[in-house]
């Protein structure tokens, strides 16, 4: 049996969906998506799951209650590991006004997928790396892989209108995710913690 780990890059994902208006999808179950992409014969035995908690910025509580919701109910479910990264504060600058306003850029999650794929790969804890992103920024350590493990596969499956020809091209083999795999990989509409806590689907998701 083909042993499968997918890498999931959450922002590239999620900006994906979110250009295309499939804000339906955002309940998304990582573990039922990552096995809709396997091939037979192979069998996921884990799924890195790559983002970062939003910040309080004084107008985004709604969308902190919803992102938190989804990472608790992610962590419920068995073998799903979830990386945090950062958000860093930035000043923007108007170039006509030279008006300024903090803002915020997420930070780490390709260092962490690069740093967690390859330790993966000297533990031997894969035959095929699945990873979920069209982010040129993995093109490095994919390419690093590759050519220290050539028995190993890295499959590159690209967010809904997402692309790099940088990161296909240094993979084994890369395509888009379809509308359908992501609309046939939804979590239940409520889920139940450990805690007793019942976290639903939020209503602007529907």
């Amino acid at each position: 049996m083909n042993r499968v780990i997918s890498y999931i890059d959450g922002f590239n994902l999620y900006f994906g969906l979110k250009n295309k208006g499939w804000k339906r999808y955002y309940w998304l179950d990582l573990q039922a998506l990552s096995t809709a992409l396997l091939l037979p014969g192979q069998i996921l035995t884990a799924t890195h799951y790559f983002t970062a908690r939003l910040r309080h910025t004084g107008n985004n509580q709604a969308d902190k209650r919803r992102q938190d919701d989804y990472l608790d109910a992610l962590a419920t479910c068995n073998n799903l590991h979830i990386h945090y990264g950062h958000y860093l504060q930035k000043t923007r600058r108007c170039r006509e006004c030279r008006a300024t306003w903090p803002d915020y850029e997420e930070k780490m999650t390709d260092v962490n997928i690069a740093v967690q794929l390859i330790a993966d790969a000297f533990d031997d804890n894969f035959d095929t790396a699945l990873i979920l992103s069209a982010d040129s920024d993995l093109t490095t350590p994919v390419k690093f892989v590759r050519n220290r493990f050539p028995n190993k596969k890295i499959v590159v499956a690209q967010p809904p209108g997402r692309n790099s020809s940088h990161l296909s091209n240094v993979a084994t083999t890369a395509f888009q995710i379809s509308r359908k795999k992501v609309q046939n990989s939804q979590l239940p509409d409520a889920i139940t913690t450990a805690a007793g806590i019942v976290l639903r689907r939020p209503a602007t998701w529907k």
